[in-house]
C-alpha cells in the first residue's frame, strides 16, 4: 500500500513539474474573457452616474464586448493549444465554446433590449448577464476542479439575480427555487471536488487521471472513493445544464422569469456546463477505473424522457421551452456518454450546442416580442392567428420549433444527425433508438404550440398589438435566430469542419 501511495505521489510530481514548465501567464491569450469582464465592471460604474434615458448605452458596450471577443477568438482559433496561469486551456475547444457563448449572449442582448430600456435597474441587467457569460465560459475551459468550482459559482450567483431582476412575484419566486437549487447543488459539488482530490491528491485534471489510473493498478479501494466524487461533481454540472437529476428548478423559472431571462438561463450556463462535463470526463477521469459512460448514457435517458413526458400537456409557452430544454440536455449528454469511444463525440457536442443555442433563444424571443392586452403572451392561446397579425414572427416561431424537434433543414437536425451518428458509432444504439423515439414524441408538443399560430382569432384579439409598445429589438432577434439555424443547417458542413479538430 505504501507503495502505491509513492507511485502516486510521484505522478502527481511529475505532472505538476511539467505544468509549471508548460505554463502561460499572458493575460493577452484571455481578451474574449477580459472583455466580458471589462464591459461587466465598466458597464456597472457607467450606470452608477448614467441618467435612466442613457442607459441603453450599457447594453450597447454589452453588444461591443460580445463582438470583441468575437473577432479575438476567431484571429487565435487555429493557434497551437495551451494553458493559461497552470489551470485554464485554450484550445479548439474553448475556442469555440467562446463563440458559441458569445454569439448567444448577443442574440440575448438583442432580445432583452425591450424588456430591459427605461427600468431602474436596467443597467444591473446587462451586468449580470455578462457575469453569467463570463462564468460559462470559464467553466469549458478549466482543467482544474478548483477553478470549475470558481467558474460555477461564478455561472450561477449572477443569474440568480438575474431571475429576480423584474421584482415580480412569479420572478421572485423563480429566483428563490433557483437560488436554492443552486446552494444545494453547490454544497454537493464543493463535496464532490473534496473527495476526488482525497483520492487523486490533486485538483488538475491530467495529474488527476495519472494518479487514480496509479492507485487502481495498485489494486487498492480508492477509486470508489474518487466515483462518490464524481457523481457529486456532475450533479453540479447537471443543476447548471438542467439535467436530470437536478432539473426541478427549470420549468419554474422558465415560466416565472421574463421571456429574455428564461431564455439566457435554460441556454448560455448549460453551454459551459456540458462543455466542462466532457473535459472533465475525458481529461480527468480514466474510463477503466470508474465506467461514467454507463452513467452519462443514464443521465441522457432520463433527461430527454422526463422533459418530453412534462412538456406533452403544457399550456404555458414558457413552462414548455423549459421542459423541452431538460430533454435537450439528454441529446448533448449522449455525445459524452461515447466521448472517449469514437472521434466524432467531440464535434457532435459542439455542433449541437451551437445550434441549440441560437434555436433556443430564438423561441424565447419570439415569446419576449409577442404581446396581448394583459402584457406578455403566456399560454398557447394567446398565440392563436399570429401568422395573421405578424407572419413574420410566425415564421421564425415556426422555424424555431420545428427546429428543436430536429426537422430537416434546421442546424439542430444537423446536430442530432452528428450526435446519434457518434452515439452509434460508439456502441450506444440503444440510447440512440430511445433519443429517436423522443425526438419523434417531441413533435406532439412542439405541434400544439405551431397549430394557434394560423387558427381563427379572438374578437378581443384584434387590437392586441396596439395595446403595448411594439417590441422591435426581440423580433428582430428572433427573426435573426431563425434565419441563422436554417444557415447553419444548410451550410453546416462548414462549421462541422471548423469543429473537427476539437475536444
Amino acid at each position: 500500500m505504501q507503495g502505491g501511495d509513492d507511485q502516486a505521489d510521484d505522478a502527481a510530481e511529475g505532472a505538476g513539474g511539467r505544468a509549471m514548465e508548460m505554463m502561460n501567464e499572458d493575460p493577452g491569450a484571455l481578451v474574449p474573457e477580459l472583455a466580458l469582464l471589462g464591459a461587466a465592471v465598466l458597464g456597472l460604474l457607467a450606470g452608477s452616474w448614467l441618467p435612466r434615458h442613457r442607459q441603453w448605452l450599457v447594453a450597447a458596450l454589452a453588444g461591443v464586448a460580445c463582438v470583441v471577443g468575437i473577432i479575438a477568438t476567431a484571429v487565435v482559433y487555429t493557434r497551437p493549444a495551451e494553458t493559461v496561469f497552470g489551470s485554464y486551456a485554450i484550445d479548439a475547444t474553448t475556442n469555440a465554446t467562446r463563440l458559441i457563448v458569445l454569439v448567444a449572449t448577443l442574440l440575448a442582448v438583442c432580445a432583452s433590449v425591450d424588456a430591459a430600456r427605461g427600468q431602474r435597474r436596467e443597467t444591473e441587467y446587462w451586468v449580470l448577464l455578462l457575469l453569467g457569460a463570463l462564468g460559462s465560459v470559464l467553466m469549458a475551459g478549466a482543467t482544474d476542479l478548483l477553478l470549475l468550482f470558481a467558474a460555477f459559482l461564478l455561472a450561477s450567483i449572477p443569474l440568480y439575480a438575474l431571475v429576480g431582476w423584474s421584482a415580480t412575484s412569479t420572478g421572485t419566486e423563480g429566483a428563490m427555487k433557483y437560488y436554492l437549487s443552486g446552494a444545494f447543488a453547490g454544497v454537493t459539488m464543493i463535496t464532490g471536488v473534496t473527495l476526488l482530490y482525497a483520492a487523486g491528491r490533486v485538483t488538475a485534471y491530467e495529474p488527476l487521471r495519472e494518479n487514480l489510473t496509479a492507485i487502481a493498478a495498485g489494486g487498492r479501494s480508492i477509486p470508489a472513493l474518487a466515483a462518490v466524487g464524481l457523481v457529486a461533481v456532475l450533479a453540479g454540472l447537471a443543476f447548471k445544464a438542467g439535467a436530470v437529476p437536478a432539473q426541478f428548478w427549470v420549468p419554474d423559472v422558465s415560466d416565472g422569469a421574463p421571456a429574455p431571462v428564461a431564455g439566457i438561463v435554460t441556454t448560455i450556463p448549460k453551454i459551459g456546463a456540458l462543455v466542462a462535463t466532457y473535459r472533465l470526463l475525458t481529461q480527468a477521469i480514466p474510463e477503466q477505473t470508474i465506467d461514467w459512460p454507463l452513467l452519462a448514457a443514464i443521465l441522457a435517458a432520463a433527461s430527454m424522457t422526463l422533459g418530453n413526458l412534462a412538456a406533452f400537456f403544457q399550456t404555458s409557452v414558457q413552462r414548455l421551452l423549459g421542459y423541452s430544454a431538460i430533454s435537450q440536455v439528454g441529446y448533448v449528454l449522449m455525445a459524452a456518454a461515447v466521448a472517449t469511444r469514437t472521434p466524432q463525440a467531440g464535434p457532435a457536442l459542439l455542433l449541437y450546442l451551437a445550434a441549440y443555442a441560437i434555436t433556443n433563444l430564438g423561441a424565447f424571443a419570439v415569446a419576449a416580442a409577442v404581446t396581448t392586452p394583459g402584457g406578455p403572451a403566456r399560454t398557447l392561446d394567446d398565440y392563436r392567428g399570429l401568422s395573421r397579425r405578424r407572419p413574420a414572427l410566425a415564421a421564425a416561431l415556426v422555424v424555431c420549433l420545428l427546429g428543436l424537434v430536429g426537422t430537416p433543414p434546421t442546424a439542430v437536425f444537423l446536430g442530432k444527425l452528428t450526435v446519434f451518428t457518434a452515439a452509434i458509432d460508439g456502441g450506444m444504439v440503444w440510447l440512440t433508438v430511445l433519443a429517436v423515439l423522443n425526438t419523434v414524441a417531441s413533435l406532439f408538443y412542439y405541434l400544439r404550440w405551431i397549430a394557434p399560430l394560423f387558427a381563427a382569432e379572438h374578437h378581443d384579439q384584434d387590437a392586441t398589438e396596439h395595446h403595448s409598445a411594439p417590441r422591435h429589438w426581440a423580433s428582430a432577434g428572433a427573426i435573426s435566430a431563425a434565419a441563422a439555424t436554417l444557415i447553419l443547417g444548410i451550410g453546416g458542413g462548414l462549421l462541422t469542419g471548423l469543429l473537427t479538430n476539437t475536444l
